[in-house]
């Protein structure tokens, strides 16, 4: 049992570092162009430098880092329309397995969706983000779930994976819409309107793209390649 949870631990502990990596570039507190040192990042997340280095390279092979010879890791440009396509691809997969969610989902499913709602509601009165992000994922999970298409469902796992939870619930304005949507989808579901199921979940997750670029662009997140002309900075220090 040891060995097991050790090596599940092995490939935790990279998956976590890229997570928390992906989120500091879409969050800006790195830019295209800034470096990523290993040690330093691994000391300001506590590991040791191997998951760093293999967090590092998952990112490179999403296209979120590029890898320079004998100078390490650099933030890769990402742009309004590499933020457009992610969520268009998550768009059109979950609509397809909201559609097909519709025409399964148990009563008992739809009673669990109902819980993480009035969760989600909790969390939001108590201004918890961390809460929203994961019961907000919860949600979603257990459509794809309902959906009875595991194969699909894996295939928006690896998209929804380039797009980090905790940024994008903290958006500013999106909580309620976010909410509201939910309840809607809910009712769609319950109705077995696969139509408007699919729908309403294209559309949830599309509007969610022009709020997080417009966030982004709040935050600064290109300005500097726009002031400067020029994808290329300097050393960043690592935030965890």
């Amino acid at each position: 049992m040891k060995p097991q949870n050790a090596r599940t631990t092995r490939r935790q502990l990279p998956d976590e570092v890229a997570s928390h990596i992906r989120t500091m570039i879409m969050s800006g507190q790195v830019r295209a162009g800034d470096f990523l040192r290993i040690e330093p990042l691994a000391l300001a997340f506590g590991v040791s430098a191997t998951p760093v280095r293999e967090g590092l390279l998952t990112l490179r092979n999403e296209g979120f880092v590029e890898s320079v010879p004998r100078r390490g890791f650099v933030v890769a440009p990402f742009t309004k329309q590499d933020v457009r396509d992610l969520f268009w691809a998550q768009a059109q997969l979950a609509g397809e397995l909201a559609s097909r969610a519709a025409r399964s989902i148990t009563s008992h499913q739809i009673d669990e969706l109902e819980t993480i709602l009035e969760q989600i509601l909790d969390a939001v009165a108590r201004g918890d983000d961390d809460e929203i992000a994961s019961l907000g994922h919860a949600f979603h999970h257990k459509i794809r779930i309902s959906a009875n298409s595991p194969r699909l469902a894996r295939l928006l796992d690896s998209v929804v994976t380039n797009l980090p939870n905790r940024l994008y619930a903290a958006v500013e304005g999106r909580i309620w819409t976010t909410h509201k949507d939910h309840h809607l989808l809910l009712d769609a579901l319950r109705k077995r309107a696969p139509e408007k199921a699919k729908t309403l979940m294209e559309t949830h997750i599309l509007d969610g793209a022009d709020h997080l670029i417009a966030e982004l662009e709040r935050r600064g997140f290109w300005a500097r390649a726009e002031a400067e002309g020029s994808d290329h900075g300097g050393d960043a220090p690592p935030t965890a």
